[in-house]
């Protein structure tokens, strides 16, 4: 029988990250070097996408790899696929990370249901839905030839669970129909993904609740009111999730959506 540590490590195996400069990207190419892997960061052309690669590199030296790109382009998966055969190595892991968030100003986005446009509900669902099903289509071949393919797609708590609006009250953060809708879609999607591409790729989900980054003190204390763990989320919260599902630590695991919300969905 194999060891933790052995179905844990993850030698040999490279990974694509998408959004691998945001918060939860970071952390999910943090846990796969940490675990042996070798991981490609894609996220927009940005100074953000640089430094994250150098300060990753200087940890864990040439297992990382910087790709920039938008989800938004529908070209993008062939051009990742075409790069990818040129690489060393066959890709195993997918983590389908990025996501369209908006911002509050962003017009049609953050504002009463009534004022939400539909050019901002398509470019989320580009980027939350489309990207995501494009890129597991495009790189298939690889993931089912690696021997041990894994996606993990980010979910959310609110692509599983309708929103409490009064949260927000006298904050500038809202619960666009896009983003829910979007998520919800690609917990679907997994399902579906997990029976097709089975038995050579494993297809799972991670649905965070809500991460803390600085968001006001009303919204904070009624969030972690009505959170059993009585706190928000962190990034290094994901870690452990990440490993697991991109391991063979969950070798017999596959079409499950792996709630990481500290209990909130559990009442």
């Amino acid at each position: 029988m194999k060891s933790i540590q052995a179905l844990a490590d993850l030698s040999g195996r490279k990974a694509l990250v998408t959004g691998g400069a945001g918060h939860i990207g970071l952390a999910a190419a943090e846990a796969l070097l940490e675990l042996g892997a070798e991981v490609i960061l894609l996220d927009l052309p940005t100074p953000r996408l640089e430094e994250c690669t150098a300060m990753l590199r200087d940890v864990h030296g040439n297992r990382v790899e910087a790709l920039g790109g938008d989800l938004k382009d529908a070209d993008l998966p062939d051009v990742i696929a075409e790069n990818l055969k040129e690489t060393e190595g066959t890709l195993g892991i997918l983590v389908n990370n990025a996501a369209f968030v908006g911002t509050s100003d962003l017009e049609g986005w953050v504002t009463r249901f009534e004022d939400q446009s539909v050019d901002t509900w398509n470019q989320a669902m580009q980027v939350n839905l489309t990207a995501p099903f494009a890129l597991v289509q495009a790189l298939a071949k690889p993931l089912r030839e690696s021997g041990h393919g894994s996606v993990i797609n980010l979910g959310s708590l609110y692509g599983v669970l309708g929103p409490d609006l009064s949260l927000y009250d006298g904050t500038p953060m809202g619960n666009p129909a896009a983003y829910a809708a979007s998520k919800g879609g690609l917990i679907q999607l997994t399902r579906w993904l997990s029976t097709v591409l089975a038995p050579e790729v494993r297809v799972n989900a991670i649905s965070p609740g809500g991460i803390s980054r600085g968001q006001p003190d009303v919204f904070v204390d009624r969030y972690t009111a009505r959170t059993p763990l009585e706190r928000m989320g962190r990034e290094e919260d994901l870690k452990g999730a990440i490993a697991y599902l991109a391991s063979d630590l969950s070798a017999y695991v596959t079409g499950q959506n792996l709630m990481v919300d500290g209990g909130w969905s559990a009442w």
